[in-house]
């Protein structure tokens, strides 16, 4: 929430008081420790602000949302995200799911979620150096697949699975 712009799509308590009234309403599932709440933190986290995002866009210009270009933003390094540029993220993110799940977590865990390396590699209980490698690797994936959506590079499919 931090690099959110100066209308930001949801307040940071917001966004808080979002996940834990879809936590409480959570039945049935067996959390595995500290780290397995974190990680349905961050799922949730995204979730939510990828669904304000739509529905803010669907309201505004008649829901056309356009392409966004990164050679103007760094992704994953926004510093005043956008609507356009959450929705691109998730949808790449999505593809990047597909074909390796792993990588998809690190960036949904490390971006959305605000956890360290140090603290991701806990969550996927792997080592440092591959959440560090996945999120290199996913980084370059998912600018490769917006910039492909965009009709300004290649896409491909995702980076080969290394477990």
């Amino acid at each position: 929430m931090l690099r959110e712009s100066e209308e930001p799509i949801l307040q940071a308590t917001a966004l808080v008081h979002e996940v834990y009234l879809k936590l409480i309403d959570v039945q049935n599932v067996a959390l595995d420790g500290k780290a397995h709440f974190y990680a349905i933190c961050a799922q949730m986290m995204r979730r939510i602000l990828v669904d304000a995002a739509r529905k803010r866009a669907s309201s505004r210009h008649g829901g056309g949302l356009g392409r966004i270009h990164l050679d103007d933003v760094a992704l994953l390094n926004l510093s005043q995200p956008n609507d356009k540029q959450l929705i691109a993220l998730n949808d790449a993110l999505v593809a990047l799911a597909q074909g390796d799940p792993r990588k998809a977590r690190v960036v949904e865990l490390r971006y959305f979620g605000g956890l360290s390396v140090e603290d991701t590699a806990t969550v996927l209980r792997v080592s440092v150096g591959t959440v560090t490698r996945d999120w290199r690797l996913a980084r370059g994936w998912l600018l490769l697949q917006i910039r492909g959506a965009d009709g300004s590079g290649a896409s491909g499919p995702a980076p080969a699975t290394s477990h």
